[in-house]
């Protein structure tokens, strides 16, 4: 295969849809040689601020000197950027190459009858291969969905498991509570381990005291008092957790001073089991951690933000955000969603605070609301609202109608936020 093929290869695979289950990528890795084995990893689990979280703590331990595999899901623009390997995209000859190796193996599996591997264990085997290859001193490991039947959850050389936030998401795989869901994102968490949860609803954080007492693990929770913000600019927040002071993060968005305490919770935990990183390191890892797609400022005049919100817990934290840094300003937002995402609890807490709003329909996604389906249901909480027909024409209609001093919001699936960025840049490019 070359990279286009292998590309269509994966892609391809999405008609087998989302399996939960673990039998199936047992089979695949060790018909691999099971390369999870020769490997150490943090595996987080929760609902939203996985990614957050696994971008503060590898960067850090980038930063510390070890080197640090990092896998993630979804991408915004490259399948690339799900293997990292200290920050560093895989390249395409080695995604290409492991690629045809685990693709090799999941068509053997298929030829003799067992169940064909999915998208997301083909992809995560790809990872594990490829951070065999390279040697990663620490993999940090971010779940697809769930816990306990995460395709990720073959792993058993964890060092240490994260729980961030827990909301209802995923109720139609995961349960319609939060003890259900707390019970299923608990999954990962593996006996005699260390474990460390951001603050948690009172249902989700008894769960997981629980299970970490059966499983005799201990278990460290950021409190929430303890992180206290001393600056929150748009281009740069700081806040002082326990002994570290003016830790600045160049992330934006109330949560990222939450998701930033947990990855220093983490970091006290991994000192603990041996780890060298002294406070020079944490403070320049934090400094730099990058992570798209998390209110993330892309235009200034007006400004434009991107933002992945598309549960009850995302749209709370985007609509928070939005009070703190754009009170007063009239906000336009290009809105697209997903059919069995909690549209109507994102809606409720996000559209009541727009000028204007248009919706959009995340392109080729059989799970996608149609734009008029979307309007109609926003309408009903917000009647300043219209239809767009492609990211595009939205995209230039919101540039139209917002004047140098509004905020354009893009948000509701990360599916769609690489194409509106690229919109975007091409509308500020033009003037």
């Amino acid at each position: 295969m070359n990279y286009q093929e292998a590309r269509l290869y994966l892609d391809e695979l999405s008609k087998y849809g989302s399996v939960l289950g673990l039998e199936s990528m047992r089979e695949l890795l060790k018909r691999l040689g099971d390369p999870q084995r020769d490997l150490k990893f943090i595996h987080i689990a929760g609902t939203n601020g996985k990614g957050s979280v696994l971008a503060y703590l590898s960067t850090v331990l980038t930063q510390a000197g070890y080197r640090t595999g990092r896998y993630l899901s979804p991408h915004l623009c490259s399948v690339r950027e799900r293997y990292q390997v200290d920050g560093e995209l895989i390249s395409r000859e080695d995604f290409v190459r492991h690629l045809t190796a685990a693709a090799a193996v999941a068509e053997e599996m298929a030829a003799a009858g067992m169940a064909h591997p999915t998208y997301f264990e083909v992809g995560t085997a790809v990872a594990l291969l490829y951070f065999r290859e390279r040697k990663c001193d620490i993999v940090v490991l971010e779940t697809g969905l769930g816990g306990t039947l995460d395709a990720t959850n073959v792993v058993d050389t964890t060092v240490l498991e994260v729980i961030t936030s827990i909301s209802r998401d995923h109720m139609d795989y995961l349960g319609d509570t939060l003890e259900k869901i707390a019970g299923e994102k608990a999954g990962i968490i593996k006996p005699d381990t260390m474990v460390v949860s951001a603050p948690q609803e009172p249902e989700a954080a008894g769960v997981l005291a629980e299970v970490c007492r059966a499983r005799r693990c201990s278990l460290d929770t950021v409190n929430s008092e303890q992180v206290i913000p001393v600056s929150c600019q748009l281009e740069e927040q700081s806040f002082d957790y326990k002994d570290w002071k003016q830790v600045k993060v160049g992330l934006a968005g109330t949560c990222q001073l939450k998701n930033a305490a947990v990855a220093l919770e983490s970091i006290l935990a991994l000192r603990k089991l041996g780890f060298q990183i002294t406070d020079e390191q944490v403070y320049a890892g934090m400094r730099r951690t990058v992570w798209k797609g998390r209110f993330t400022p892309i235009a200034r005049e007006p400004v434009v933000i991107l933002d992945g919100a598309h549960n009850e817990g995302g749209a709370r934290e985007l609509r928070n955000s939005l009070e703190l840094y754009f009170s007063g300003k009239k906000l336009y937002y290009i809105f697209g969603m997903l059919k069995d995402k909690e549209y109507q609890k994102v809606i409720d807490l996000t559209a009541p605070l727009a000028h204007h709003i248009i919706t959009i329909e995340t392109p080729d996604n059989p799970r996608a609301m149609s734009a008029q389906e979307l309007k109609a249901v926003v309408a009903a909480v917000n009647p300043a609202v219209e239809a767009a027909d492609s990211i595009r024409e939205a995209v230039q209609k919101a540039c139209q109608m917002a004047g140098r001093d509004d905020v354009i919001v893009i948000f509701g699936s990360l599916s769609f936020l690489s194409g509106a960025e690229q919109c975007v840049l091409e509308e500020v490019a033009r003037g």
